[in-house]
């Protein structure tokens, strides 16, 4: 990047933070810098734009959140491997995800109660009437930016331990990869304009795209948790590589879309 190109994107619209933003991805993007190249220091793009070092860290803490750059002390910044980005079929564990790029996790518990299922609720988990469940709000950032609003549902009587656990240190995703194994799970994906809640939570603006993603799992049949995540669209993306399967494969998966590993 030089300081002519950085003199050309001063002259676009937005704050300096947005063209700066807008610039690295654009270089990343569109492939003149492949996964692995340097991103120039902090301090190099400071002289390249004529900004503060404030701003370009901001920048920077953005695209490592995004799972654009990974973040090494001393070394620098980084392209990211594709693989860095979510795959549609894993169970996702944001501090595992973390640890690869390189960035700090966070997860801040915003609510946490036992909930008794009753006749006139949804039947979450599919449960009867009568069993209790822990509900359990959160948020997880990446190097202090937002990137994913979680809610999720805990059956007790399938992990019983959870009903003593604060999850004020650790997040309940996590938690339950330690402790639980799971056989089957089911991945819906759906795109949503933020709502007041969500803009406030997430930082961003009210009718802003995000990505859902609401996962059940199961062990041999007994729902253990259900959960929704909630990613801005700007921040997140999910991917998928599928190999062709026979007619038969495809008729015995089409029902739930289930597939088998850890939790």
């Amino acid at each position: 990047m030089t300081v002519r190109s950085a003199a050309a994107a001063t002259t676009k619209n937005g704050s300096m933070h947005q063209r700066i933003l807008r610039d690295v991805e654009d270089r990343i993007l569109s492939g003149d810098w492949a996964p692995g190249h340097r991103v120039p220091y902090e301090h190099e793009l400071t002289a390249i734009y004529g900004c503060s070092r404030m701003t370009v860290n901001k920048v920077m803490s953005e695209l490592s959140a995004r799972g654009l750059i990974n973040r090494r002390r001393r070394a620098g910044s980084f392209v990211a491997q594709p693989e860095n980005e979510q795959s549609v079929l894993d169970i996702h564990d944001f501090a595992a995800e973390a640890a690869r790029r390189g960035v700090t996790h966070r997860y801040q518990l915003l609510a946490r109660r036992v909930d008794t299922v009753a006749k006139t609720d949804r039947r979450p988990l599919g449960l009867k009437p009568g069993a209790e469940v822990l509900s359990l709000t959160g948020l997880h950032r990446f190097d202090g930016i937002a990137v994913a609003l979680e809610a999720r549902l805990v059956n007790l009587a399938a992990v019983p331990g959870a009903r003593g656990e604060a999850f004020d240190t650790v997040a309940p995703g996590t938690w339950l990869l330690r402790q639980v194994p799971w056989s089957e799970a089911e991945h819906v994906i759906r795109a949503v304009s933020a709502d007041a809640a969500i803009a406030k939570a997430l930082g961003i603006a009210k009718g802003a795209a995000c990505l859902v993603l609401e996962r059940y799992t199961w062990q041999s049949g007994v729902p253990i948790t259900e959960v929704r995540l909630v990613h801005p669209g700007d921040r997140h993306h999910f991917v998928g590589r599928f190999r062709p399967a026979s007619a038969s494969a495809i008729r015995t998966s089409a029902g739930r879309g289930r597939h088998r590993g850890r939790l």
